[in-house]
This record gives C-alpha cells, structure tokens and sequence, in this order.
C-alpha cells in the first residue's frame, strides 16, 4: 500500500538535493502558476497574453519562492503505485524545475525533463499528459485534473495534438491563473510549446513510446537516454 511518505517524499531515490517539501498550497495561488508556465511561453505573444499586468508582481512572487532554501515539490500519482514527482530547484546559480518518475521497487527515479537554461525534454506525449491529469487517483499534491494538467505542461512536448485541447488548456487556465484570454493563450501555449518546441511520437521496435526530440531523454537517439529496458518502463507507466 502506497503511504504518504511516498507520495510526498523526503527524498527521491537518485535525486540529490533538496530539503524536499510538500507545498500543495501553492497550487492555489494564481502567481505560482504565471511563473511556473513562463518556460512554456516561447513566444512575444504568448508571454504578453500569461503575464499581462501581473509580470511585476509574478517576478517577485517567484523571486521570493526561489530564495528560499527548501524545495517545493509536488506528487502526481500514476496507476500501479507510479508517480511523477515534480521538483522546484532553489539553487541561486542553477534554479529550475525537475520533473522524475518512480516507482517503490525501482532503485532510483528516472529523469523525464528539466525546465531551467539548460532545458532536457518533452518528457510526456499529449495523451500521457492527460492521462495522469485525468486519472483522479488520491493521495498526490491534488485531485484536481486542472492543476494536474499545469503542473506537468513544462514537461509536455508533441507535433500532433488533437483538436480539443485548446479547450482543455483553457479550461485550466481558467480556473487556476486569472487570465484575461485563456483561450488565445491556450493556442498559442500549444503552438510554442517552450523551449524544445513540438516532438514526433512512435512505437519504438520493442513497442514502447519514445520520441525523436534533440534534448529528450525519451529519445533512445540521444547519448544521454536511458537504456532501452528504462525507457520500456517509463512508458508502461506513463501509458494512457
């Protein structure tokens, strides 16, 4: 049985750093979710339309979150006792955002992306996206599908998109951030889709998801992937 030490760790196996700590109150406050989406917002246009005239106000909100020693760290439990764990790095010369998935019986936690200067994804494919938003399992940081779906966004990266999830987006920006035009941003969030932009999804040979972007550790092209047998188990447990 999953217990609440696992979901909301005092450490992650493999993962130096830290004082992990669990701060779900934060997913409530409208500020954290402007910063934490900036990356997202490669373009002119889409950071006008995120930050508005809450640019001022977003910087200091996260200039105060990031001098603090601890590390926020959020949970978003999969199926069969998975779980994305979704790290804020405070390090003055080296801040930025981790995401990582675990299991209890692996040894250590596998790398899905890192959001900062030196960014290393997509990590997730849309459907894998929505499926560990939408899974509504207890226990995490929250239940609730839209804080889910942000929460994880940095680490999200696919050419092919389907025709509702402009709405999708929408929808949770909506509810969580206070934007003027959730819609517009929504498209144009999509469109950008940060620092590594859109990647190519396929079955590998062993039938497992991989994708062909340049900084992917999901890609088996790159010197820095896993082995083939970690990425097979990344994907079973990201697997809509």
């Amino acid at each position: 049985m999953t217990n609440s030490a696992d979901l909301h760790p005092a450490r992650i196996p493999g993962y130096e750093g830290g004082p992990l700590t669990h701060r779900a109150r934060l997913l409530g406050e409208p500020l954290f979710w402007l910063g934490h989406l900036h990356s997202c917002a490669h373009s002119e246009e889409a950071e006008e339309l995120l930050f508005g005239a809450d640019y001022e106000a977003a910087g200091a909100f996260h200039q105060d979150l990031w001098e603090r020693a601890e590390w926020p760290t959020f949970t978003v439990p999969l199926a069969a006792d998975h779980r994305v764990h979704i790290v804020c790095r405070t390090l003055a010369d080296d801040a930025g955002t981790d995401y990582l998935l675990h299991h209890p019986d692996w040894e250590r936690a596998e790398p899905l992306a890192r959001d900062d200067g030196h960014f290393l994804g997509p990590g997730l494919s849309w459907p894998e996206l929505v499926a560990a938003a939408d899974n509504a399992l207890p226990g995490g940081s929250t239940t609730d599908p839209h804080a889910r779906l942000l929460l994880l966004l940095p680490a999200f990266g696919d050419d092919e998109v389907p025709d509702d999830a402009v709405d999708r987006l929408a929808a949770a920006l909506h509810a969580l951030t206070g934007v003027e035009a959730p819609e517009p941003l929504a498209s144009a969030l999509l469109e950008d889709q940060g620092a590594p932009g859109p990647a190519r999804w396929t079955a590998a040979g062993r039938g497992f998801a991989v994708n062909d972007g340049a900084y992917s550790f999901r890609n088996p092209a790159n010197h820095f992937a896993p082995s083939a047998d970690r990425l097979a188990r990344v994907a079973t447990a990201l697997a809509p």
